[in-house]
This record gives C-alpha cells, sequence and structure tokens, in this order.
C-alpha cells in the first residue's frame, strides 16, 4: 500500500501527510491507551473537585444532607470508573 492509497480502516491514516500508524510506530491500541489516560485524568479532576466541595459542603453548618449523600454517591461512582478504566489499561498477565 501506497501513502496515496485510501483505505476504509479508521486507524490507517493519523495524519494529513499519509503516514500510518504502523508507519510511526503507533497501534490503534496505543491510540486508545492514550484516550483512556485521558479520560481517567478527566475523572481523577473531577473526584477532586468534588472531594473540595464536599469538604467545603460539611464545614459550612446547616447544610443539605440529600445534597451531601448525592455528591459522596457520585465521588464513589467516580472512583469505580477511575479503577475499572485503570484495570483496562494494565493487561492480565499469570505470572
Amino acid at each position: 500500500m501506497t501513502s496515496n492509497d485510501k483505505s476504509d480502516s479508521p486507524f490507517t491514516v493519523i495524519d494529513g501527510e499519509g503516514t500510518t500508524a504502523s508507519q510511526k510506530g503507533l497501534t490503534p491500541a496505543a491510540d486508545n491507551d492514550d484516550a483512556l489516560l485521558m479520560k481517567i485524568a478527566q475523572l481523577e479532576q473531577e473526584h477532586r473537585d468534588l472531594d473540595h466541595a464536599i469538604d467545603t459542603l460539611e464545614e459550612r453548618m446547616p447544610y443539605e444532607r440529600l445534597t451531601l449523600q448525592r455528591m459522596k454517591k457520585r465521588k464513589l461512582a467516580l472512583k469505580d470508573s477511575i479503577v475499572s478504566l485503570k484495570d483496562r489499561l494494565t493487561p492480565d498477565i499469570i505470572a
């Protein structure tokens, strides 16, 4: 395949110069890993922000217990998502 050939694969051409992923030493899995890392970073930032908001809400009295409960539940869900994505990044190899 030459650099001018068109392919149906969404991973064949990764830049306007016709350079393929294999020519750059990248694979679709590497692109997927980068996307996962970006998503993990986004979720971790949201988790930190939520943690700060919970701390701020707890310092103020009186606070809405329902709001606090929902925020803590969302924080746990974020943590579960982060752990799940990190597990996808590491291979499950039994030594």
